[in-house]
């Protein structure tokens, strides 16, 4: 029975800690996407501005939102899925992320669709195929913090639609 207790309080410890793993800090938002998703290319940050936006926008906390990602024919990973779940703590697990089957629409490297579960209000994030030369560009020439600086700053990374 001891043994059974003691399990159930690390247990609910690390549940504690994974839930509250939360980045602040360019530099924590760059350990946190590398240990995630075992590296920090461009589209990370890609992924973490989505999220963090669409947090604000919809006036929702972390774990309010759902999220469904199309990938484009000219993305070459989904890298930018785990940017916008590391920043809005969306999962696979939780069935609160979706990687779509569709494809993104033509032009497209990704659209990234938030919804606040509790209001239903929703948001559209398109980023161009137009984004992967300097996406590209970034991953060859400047270092993971360089890397997030760069898309953190970045105008007109994405465009956004609002959604009933």
């Amino acid at each position: 029975m001891m043994r059974l207790a003691l399990m159930l309080s690390a247990s609910i410890a690390v549940v504690s800690i994974a839930m509250n793993a939360r980045a602040e800090t360019p530099d924590e938002w760059v350990a946190l996407g590398a240990r995630v998703h075992g590296g920090f290319g461009s589209f990370i940050p890609v992924g973490i501005r989505i999220g963090l936006d669409a947090l604000q926008r919809l006036s929702a906390k972390p774990r309010e939102v759902s999220v469904v990602y199309y990938d484009g024919d000219k993305a070459p990973c989904a890298c930018i899925a785990d940017g916008v779940a590391i920043a809005t703590v969306a999962s696979v697990g939780q069935r609160t992320l979706q990687i779509a089957p569709e494809k993104a629409s033509v032009g497209a490297m990704a659209v990234i669709i938030v919804r606040h579960k509790p209001t239903g209000e929703a948001i559209k994030y398109t980023v161009a195929d137009s984004w992967l030369p300097k996406l590209a560009e970034w991953n060859r020439t400047l270092d993971p913090r360089g890397r997030y600086e760069a898309v953190m700053k970045a105008e007109g990374l994405f465009d956004l639609t609002s959604m009933k």
